[in-house]
Formats: structure tokens, sequence, C-alpha cells
């Protein structure tokens, strides 16, 4: 798998001719390759624009050109961001290390926080509550996480269920509730939400360890 491959940008501060634009109006730059696929979405302040590739590899190499584009499409570089959100999991091992390290890359080149947001919030994200998201994990398991009015409850690996309320995801079974929004529009509005507030650097959000023995190429490196 080839490495990623960063734009080259000055940290926010630096020397620009732009003009300097307040902290309401910089958007928010999401992303998730957790799953066969790219995704990336713009929370801008008046739309929301948003990709979505089906892929089952080369992650690593669509991922920034894809996310060029994106700002392309918005009218805005990479120094116009207020924060990123990342998709964090659970889902496949080496694609969710791609967007996490993709996301603390830039984030530490451009001065600007990330955000992990876990897929299991991200389906939940808009939906009525008390709601239970259900994911499939292969091997006859889901990924479970029920989320209520008071707050979202431990998620877990189990054994396919059949949920007592409201249910989502693509486990879930006839009945499911759709998502209220695609998988990166609902991870760049969680982020900008939590983007206000200091948080954790996005980390893998692993519910079980890799599928399958170790590739020849390494995954990408996590900075520490």
């Amino acid at each position: 798998m080839s490495a990623l491959r960063f734009p080259s940008v000055a940290p926010r501060g630096a020397a620009s001719d732009e003009t300097s634009k307040t902290h309401e109006e910089h958007p928010v730059l999401a992303f998730d390759t957790s799953g066969p696929w790219c995704a990336a979405a713009i929370l801008l302040q008046d739309r929301v624009l948003q990709r979505l590739e089906p892929m089952e590899k080369g992650q690593a190499e669509r991922l920034v050109p894809l996310l060029e584009a994106l700002l392309d499409e918005g009218g805005i570089g990479w120094r116009d961001l207020k924060a990123l959100a990342v998709g964090t999991g659970p889902g496949n091992f080496t694609g969710v290390r791609i967007a996490v390290a993709a996301a603390r890359g830039l984030a530490l080149g451009l001065g600007i926080p990330a955000v992990g947001v876990t897929r299991l919030e991200a389906l939940a994200y808009g939906l009525p509550r008390p709601v239970m998201v259900i994911e499939d994990a292969k091997r006859g398991q889901v990924y479970l996480q029920l989320f209520t009015a008071d707050g979202p409850g431990p998620a877990q690996l189990a054994d396919l269920t059949v949920p007592a309320c409201p249910a989502t995801g693509s486990a879930a079974g006839e009945g499911a509730l759709p998502p209220a929004m695609p998988l990166a529009e609902a991870i760049a509005r969680i982020g900008a939400e939590r983007a206000a507030t200091p948080q954790p650097r996005p980390a893998p959000f692993y519910l079980r360890g890799a599928d399958a023995a170790p590739p020849s190429d390494p995954p990408p490196v996590i900075l520490p």
C-alpha cells in the first residue's frame, strides 16, 4: 500500500494574501474510509458538499485527491478550514488507520483540531431516541450500541440480535430506520459541534482485532 501523500500547506498563522475570515465562516472537512469506500463531506455555512466513492482498496492513494477535489468544488483552500472530523470505526482495520493517520497529519500541518467520530454515533446522529445501531461485523456478529435521551450506552461486539427498540444500521433487519443523513455529513456535523471544546486526538476505534494476517506493506503509522 502506498504512503499517504499530504498536501503542501502553510500552518495557520503563516503569511497569506487571503483576507482573514471569522471563526464561524471556517468550514469543517470530514472523511471516512472505515469500509469499502472513500467518503468525504465539507460542512459550509450555507450548504454541505459530499463525495462517496465505493472501493475495496486504494483508499490511501485516493483520499487526499478526493479531499482536494471537494475543496475545489467548495471554492475554498486547506487554510480556510476550521476543523477536521474523521470516522474512527469500527470497521476495516487498515481503512480506519488510513483515515485516522490522514486526520492527524493534516491537523498537525494546518494547526487545526481533528475530531474523531465513531461510525456508530454517526449512524445514530439525527435519529429520534431511543435508537439502537446494529452494524454488520462479519463472522455472524454485529457492532451494537444503544443511544437514549440520556446518552450513548457502551459499544459492543455481539451475536446477531433482535432489537427491542427502533434500530438502524446494515444489520438492523426489516423495518430498520434509514440514517438521517449520509455518513460523512453526520461525521462533519458531530465534529463541528465538538470542535469548540478541546478534544483528544483521533484514535482507531476497534471492537475486534484485524480480520486477517498483516499485509506485506504495513498500515499507516498513527502519529503519537
